[in-house]
């Protein structure tokens, strides 16, 4: 039988006043000074200090964490909110939330009461940037494969190994690392918390991406790197749960950044369809292009309902394991969809679709990384056939 529980599977959820004031207030950033310099972000590659400054001013770092953290206690759905209201603008944008809120989760469900004090705050307000050192040359959706090791010395560990795609390390003051403190397997991983500038951390050259270009990923090496007992996070062997955990909190937000280039697609190609002349007519008028529209909002809204329902389930007390089939379904079905959306609304652009002059290709870009990151769509299918058929 499914772990998801019959009456689990009919919870459902609603918008509250304050999710809809949200949901009104990031429009309007969106439309504002988000979409103003996203085309540039996205060209230029450079740091988008402006837009983290705005979310510091708006205090939107801020919605996932405890009032005692400084933060709102808004709940996964808000989160997702915020995420995809941002995304239909500006992917970058929403990126610098996620770089927020992935070494919040970690650090919230392993951390003790002194790493909390210690770490969240700064994160929640802004003073504090974090990246999570996870995926390895050689693992990635494999992590119970990682080859980092952290050796065990008097008053700490010595770390050493190498990991790529270290999203915001090049202007992070902290990672959220994993490393084998046992043996093979993944009761054999351990969570640590590194300084960046820690002795013996080297971070290389800023990594070319297709999409989020504007939110530097690069490689990181540590040779030797004294970690004290104080910086592990969790008990030693408990690294792979704290990783589980999470990479599944963060899926429902990855499905609300396809929700918001989906929406955001469809909105440019209804605009066009109305304004674009062809044949003495707006190309709106060809039933084969309204379909085509059509098929988009059907895929975009059922995409919405699951991505909300799978964070909706995690506010509501589902732990991320159990809820981890749900979450799967919804990330795998949004970002399929968002690819697809993009390319028919690319295709709606014709010409000017396969032009960097105009967003279409952008999103399109940004589309495809979400069907690969936190976890392959592949590795969800994975996740949700193993509990269907159990």
């Amino acid at each position: 039988m499914s772990t998801i529980t019959e009456t689990r599977q009919q919870e459902q959820y609603a918008l509250t006043d304050e999710q809809l004031a949200l949901q009104a207030e990031i429009r309007g950033l969106a439309d504002g000074p988000v979409a103003a310099g996203a085309a540039r972000r996205d060209k230029t590659g450079e740091y988008p200090q402006d837009m983290f400054d705005l979310l510091v001013e708006k205090n939107l770092l801020a919605l996932p964490f405890d009032p005692e953290y400084g933060g709102k206690n808004s709940g996964i759905l808000s989160c997702a909110l915020a995420i995809e209201g941002l995304t239909r603008t500006c992917y970058n944008t929403s990126y610098l939330l996620m770089m927020t809120w992935q070494p919040f989760f970690a650090i919230s469900a392993a951390g003790n009461e002194e790493q909390r004090q210690r770490f969240l705050p700064g994160l929640a307000n802004g003073t504090l940037r974090f990246s999570t050192a996870n995926t390895e040359p050689d693992a990635g959706s494999d992590m119970a494969n990682l080859q980092t090791r952290a050796e065990p010395v008097k008053g700490g560990y010595r770390l050493t190994g190498k990991k790529v795609w270290a999203g915001n390390a090049p202007v992070s003051d902290y990672f959220v690392t994993f490393a084998r403190t046992g043996g093979p397997g993944h009761k054999g991983l351990s969570a640590f918390v590194v300084p960046t500038d820690a002795e013996g951390v080297h971070r290389g050259a800023k990594m070319n991406k297709i999409g989020g270009r504007a939110i530097p990923s690069c490689e990181v090496e540590f040779n030797n790197v004294f970690v004290p007992t104080r910086d592990r996070l969790g008990e030693e062997g408990a690294g792979f749960k704290t990783a589980a955990s999470t990479f599944t909190k963060l899926r429902p937000l990855v499905g609300a950044r396809a929700l918001g280039l989906a929406q955001g697609s469809l909105d440019h190609a209804v605009a066009y369809a109305k304004e674009r002349q062809a044949f003495g007519q707006p190309i709106a008028e060809f039933q084969g292009l309204q379909w085509m529209l059509a098929d988009m909002k059907i895929g975009l809204e059922a995409s919405r309902h699951l991505v909300y329902k799978s964070a909706a389930v995690l506010d509501g007390g589902m732990s991320p394991r159990e809820a981890a089939p749900l979450i799967g379904m919804a990330k795998t079905f949004a970002t399929d969809t968002a690819m697809q959306i993009t390319l028919d609304a690319l295709q709606i652009f014709g010409a000017k679709g396969y032009s960097t002059d105009y967003p279409m290709e952008r999103f399109m870009r940004e589309a495809k990384g979400l069907q690969i990151i936190e976890g392959t769509n592949q590795i969800q299918r994975n996740i949700i056939a193993k509990d269907l058929l159990a």
